[in-house]
C-alpha cells in the first residue's frame, strides 16, 4: 500500500488495480454519476480502463486519483484525486464516494487533505474544481475545503460549468 497521507478518519493510498470492483460500486451507481461527466455510470471495463489511466498519471505527474480508506473498518468508501482532463493546465480536484458514506462529512475532509497534499508535495498553487451548478451538495463540499466561486462556463451542448478556485496561500 502506497500511503500518500491521512487525515483524521481516512487513510489515502494510491489506487490499484484491487480498486476495480470498489470503483464501479462507486461510478457504476446511477444516482452518484448523475452529475459526472455525461450522467452514465461507467461499467466495470471503464474502471479499469481509469485504473490504467492513473497509473499513468501517477507515472507523469506524480499524482492521480486515490482510494479513501476507512481508519474504523478497512473499507474503500470512496475516491478522491487531482486530475489534468483533456490534458489542461490546472490540476482538478475530483472526488465520490459510495452513497452509504455521504452526508458524514468525508468528501470534504478528503478534498482538504487532497488539496493540502498537492500544495506541500507538489508545490501546486492553485487547483480547480468543476460541477454541475444544479450540484448544491457538491459546491457546499467544495466551498467547505477552501475553494470558491469563478465562474460559470457555457458549454457548447447548452449546460454550464462551475468552476471553482483553490489557491493555497489564501486558504482560509
Amino acid at each position: 500500500m502506497t500511503l500518500l497521507f491521512e487525515t483524521p478518519r481516512l487513510l489515502v493510498r494510491r489506487l490499484d488495480e484491487g480498486d476495480i470492483e470498489a470503483l464501479f460500486a462507486v461510478y457504476g451507481d446511477a444516482d452518484a454519476m448523475r452529475f459526472v461527466g455525461d450522467g452514465e455510470p461507467l461499467s466495470r471495463e471503464s474502471c479499469a480502463e481509469w485504473v490504467e489511466v492513473t497509473r499513468r498519471n501517477y507515472a507523469i505527474r506524480g499524482y492521480g486519483m486515490a482510494a479513501l480508506i476507512s481508519k474504523d473498518t478497512g473499507e474503500v468508501v470512496g475516491f478522491c484525486g487531482l486530475v489534468h482532463p483533456g490534458g489542461q493546465p490546472d490540476a482538478e480536484l475530483k472526488y465520490a464516494l459510495k452513497r452509504k458514506f455521504w452526508g458524514q462529512g468525508l468528501a470534504t475532509e478528503a478534498a482538504r487533505g487532497m488539496l493540502d497534499y498537492g500544495a506541500r508535495a507538489f508545490g501546486l498553487t492553485r487547483v480547480i474544481a468543476t460541477i454541475y451548478p444544479e450540484n448544491r451538495a457538491s459546491e457546499r463540499v467544495l466551498t467547505k475545503a477552501g475553494m470558491a466561486f469563478v465562474e460559470d462556463r457555457p458549454e457548447d451542448d447548452g449546460t454550464t460549468t462551475r468552476i471553482l478556485a483553490w489557491y493555497p496561500l489564501s486558504k482560509p
